[in-house]
């Protein structure tokens, strides 16, 4: 049986990952193992910015956002060198199994990690829903509430000076966040990589809503896009219609993590530890048609996740 784990969180930040934190520390407890919180993701591991940890360590985070054990980028860990020493270290303080949050680099270098002894376990920790192997993601959820409360909010003004929005949100490499945010706030068009689109066309249904009576106008830009002062402007100019570009930039990160997050790390936090107890690693955690599911990380790597584009196709048809 595993007697030690550790647990840490990489990448960007994501709401929910203190709920993830939390359960596997406390699950990890109950099965009688011993926890270590590694600080800063992987360059903790490598430096020994390690912490033991107990269920005490865990109160009162559940409903933070961020993450309580930091993250950060480790430029050494991608080289064979760094993936040396953080067996080493691992080693040094008997740690046998280690739980991974974050995304889809992360689960490559558990993959790493994985193949020279360390049983690893990752958990979907992102904003941006992009990771191929699951259906759902922690942080997304509140990523979505955050970015529809402060559309809404900037639909206010929007009305009050008959102008364009442009709302540029998350997702460099995909455009779930976009096309569910636009949906949830009635946004008249989205613009997505996913999805050609043309900005003359757009301009020119604008002006045939304005013709029958509407006055604002909200687009909503996927990062992965980008360019929305650009795409503001251009709409300005065809359309003579005063527009303004917001991008809602790192703010959709932070927050405190809605009920889905907060209960979906729950449940992949738990899973892990129980895959770990079993003696099982360099697996993915994931939720398939809502149930906890698991797959190899290279095998979860290779797998490409489906852009929906019926809910694109329902919001274009119903954008009056």
């Amino acid at each position: 049986m595993i007697k030690k784990i550790g647990v840490l969180t990489s990448g960007g930040d994501a709401p929910g990952m203190n709920a993830a934190v939390r359960a596997v520390v406390r699950a990890a407890i109950s099965k009688g193992m011993e926890v270590y919180g590694v600080r800063r993701g992987y360059n903790g591991l490598i430096n020994g910015d390690i912490i033991k940890m107990d269920e005490r360590s865990v109160t009162d985070i559940i409903h933070q956002g961020g993450t309580v054990l930091y993250t950060a980028r480790c430029l050494e860990f991608k080289e064979p060198a760094g993936v040396a020493k953080a067996k080493e270290k691992c080693n040094e303080l008997g740690i046998e199994g280690l739980v991974v949050i974050g995304g889809d680099g992360s689960f490559r270098g558990a993959a790493d990690l994985s193949a020279m002894g360390v049983l690893c376990i990752g958990i979907p920790g992102t904003i941006d829903n992009d990771i191929s192997c699951t259906d759902y993601t922690i942080g997304f959820d509140t990523a979505m509430n955050t970015a529809m409360e402060l559309v809404d909010k900037l639909r206010d003004t929007s009305q009050s000076h008959d102008r364009i929005s442009v709302v540029e949100v998350m997702g460099r490499g995909a455009g779930h966040i976009a096309v569910n945010t636009g949906i949830a706030c009635g946004a008249t068009d989205i613009i997505t990589k996913e999805v050609p689109y043309d900005i003359d066309a757009i301009a020119k249904t604008m002006l045939e809503k304005k013709a029958r009576g509407k006055q604002n106008f909200v687009v909503i830009v996927a990062e992965g896009i980008g360019h929305a002062q650009e795409i503001a402007k251009e709409l300005e100019e065809k359309t003579g219609i005063e527009a303004r570009a917001t991008i809602l930039g790192h703010v959709q990160r932070g927050g405190n993590p809605t009920v889905r997050d907060r209960v979906e790390a729950t449940r992949m936090g738990y899973y892990a530890v129980e895959l770990l107890e079993k003696g099982i690693g360099n697996r993915v955690v994931g939720i398939k048609d809502s149930k906890i599911v698991d797959y190899d990380i290279l095998e979860a790597l290779k797998m490409k996740k489906p852009y929906d584009e019926e809910l694109h196709h329902i919001a274009e048809e119903i954008a009056f």
